[in-house]
């Protein structure tokens, strides 16, 4: 019988979920079809997680730390407050492109009928990327590229797109890219 390493077990399951989600269907997703999926007992599952809104919170945790990585790298590496802006914005259509039951979680389908606490984070999450466009926004006020004005209505705008599309590639069952003709849409935007 092969032993796992601490942690991989509760990345493998992380990871079945996150596999889970991305069918197109939508069904409920239970902690024994989960169990089952990987081969081990829900008795198991719950070694890892103490509940099915942990394993959630474990999906939700791998999703900050990417998106906010990656904003962090483009805030650093590009000095245009209206180029970080595009970026951060391609970067966000990309993420859920790239891992499309994580979508799903971004819209806060799968949340639904779970515990309100990860529907909070989530809205959270939404309301830290508003901040972070309004941070390169200022930005762009600095550089003399839009009025301080616009600041908070281009940073909501912003997000509301970047979440429309998001529900809209989950709603298509991933068959709607969000970043289909994103630099377009963005361009008409940031205009």
């Amino acid at each position: 019988m092969a032993t796992t390493k601490p942690g991989e077990r509760k990345l493998q399951i992380l990871q079945a979920l996150a596999a889970m989600l991305e069918n197109p269907k939508g069904e409920k997703i239970t902690t024994a079809a989960l169990a089952a999926k990987i081969e081990v007992s829900e008795a198991a599952l719950y070694r890892h997680f103490a509940s099915k809104a942990q394993m959630f919170e474990g999906l939700i945790e791998f999703i900050e730390s990417s998106v906010f990585g990656l904003i962090n790298q483009i805030s650093q590496q590009q000095e245009d407050g209206l180029a970080q802006v595009q970026a951060m914005t391609l970067m966000l259509l990309n993420f859920a492109e790239r891992n499309p039951g994580m979508s799903k979680v971004l819209i806060g389908d799968v949340l639904m009928n779970e515990d309100e606490r990860l529907q909070l984070r989530m809205n959270q999450f939404i309301d830290r990327i508003e901040l972070a466009f309004k941070q390169s926004l200022r930005l762009a006020v600095t550089q003399g590229q839009i009025a301080e004005t616009e600041v908070a209505s281009r940073a909501t705008l912003l997000s509301s797109f970047i979440v429309g599309r998001w529900h809209r590639f989950a709603k298509s069952g991933f068959k709607i890219l969000p970043g289909e003709q994103a630099s377009l849409h963005l361009s008409l935007l940031l205009r």
